[in-house]
């Protein structure tokens, strides 16, 4: 059996998207090192709760 992914929401996308615009309201819009790390966290997070659903622009 393949072992599971690490990084697998157990929050929905809007969940942490949510949190991504309050990390960046809370900020003023310039991240520290701290924020930008936490940033950083969440886009995984979000992008493993989007799945296939998350479409780029080209």
């Amino acid at each position: 059996m393949p072992p599971m992914p690490s990084s697998v929401s157990a929050r929905s996308a809007a969940e942490v998207n949510a949190e991504i615009r309050d990390l960046w309201q809370r900020s003023g819009g310039s991240l520290t090192p701290q924020d930008e790390a936490e940033y950083q966290r969440l886009l995984v997070e979000w992008a493993a709760a989007a799945g296939g659903s998350v479409r780029t622009s080209v």
